[in-house]
């Protein structure tokens, strides 16, 4: 059952939550099946109730389902929407990090082919933390932002592994109907917990200093400063 403008009696039983992307004060937006969805009026994210999150366990298994191999003709030309315009603006040879590389490294292997050198890392199917430690000319991490419990914390771990002028490239689905929110095939993945808009990463790099880009809808590509402002 869809609630767009729940009870006052069911409003008062949702606690209010701060955006996990940004931090600010988020408002109620809709109950669907028992889950509750928040509304962040500024950076316009929109997420569940952390209480509803799904736990390690269950991620894993449902993760454990996709079957998306690196030798997948129609997966690389779905990762080719970021691959193609991160590639145009990279240096031959350089160095990157695949961030929520998954069971199968696709996008690492394309990345392979074009002559960069690329580190993988997974929560679950590459958790060798070792690649965290260096910095990197580009991050990957496609199909990965949605599934973050902790956004915020995510995404400074992300932008301090960019080296100064390197790139941050992030596909994710961009949530852009608040009416078709209910029945978005997106919002139904158990572990999709968090829903961005283009705007959400323009104003993540307004607060970083960064440039922005949107080369094609769900692909952003971050750009670090050339160089680190002063403490």
């Amino acid at each position: 059952m869809i609630s767009a403008q729940p009870d006052v009696s069911s409003v008062a039983d949702v606690r209010a939550h701060a955006c996990p992307v940004c931090a600010a004060a988020s408002h109620h937006f809709l109950s669907i099946a028992g889950r509750e969805y928040f509304r962040c009026p500024a950076c316009q994210a929109r997420f569940l109730d952390p209480a509803q999150h799904p736990t390690h366990d269950e991620e894993q298994a449902h993760y454990l389902n996709h079957e998306n191999g690196p030798d997948d003709p129609g997966y690389r030309h779905f990762l080719s929407k970021l691959a193609c315009p991160l590639m145009a603006r990279l240096s031959p040879a350089s160095r990157g990090l695949d961030y929520g590389c998954g069971p199968g490294p696709a996008l690492a292997a394309m990345l392979r082919e074009a002559g960069h050198d690329v580190a993988l890392y997974d929560p679950f199917f590459a958790p060798d933390s070792a690649p965290l430690s260096g910095t990197y000319d580009f991050v990957t991490c496609t199909e990965v932002a949605e599934h973050f419990h902790r956004p915020a914390q995510e995404f400074d771990r992300l932008r301090r592994l960019v080296r100064p002028g390197g790139w941050l490239a992030i596909m994710t689905c961009f949530q852009t109907e608040d009416a078709r929110f209910a029945d978005w095939h997106y919002r139904k993945d158990p572990t999709h917990v968090v829903f961005y808009r283009a705007e959400t990463f323009r104003c993540l790099a307004a607060v970083w200093g960064w440039v922005c880009e949107v080369p094609v809808k769900d692909v952003v590509l971050l750009q670090s400063p050339n160089s680190e402002p002063r403490a």
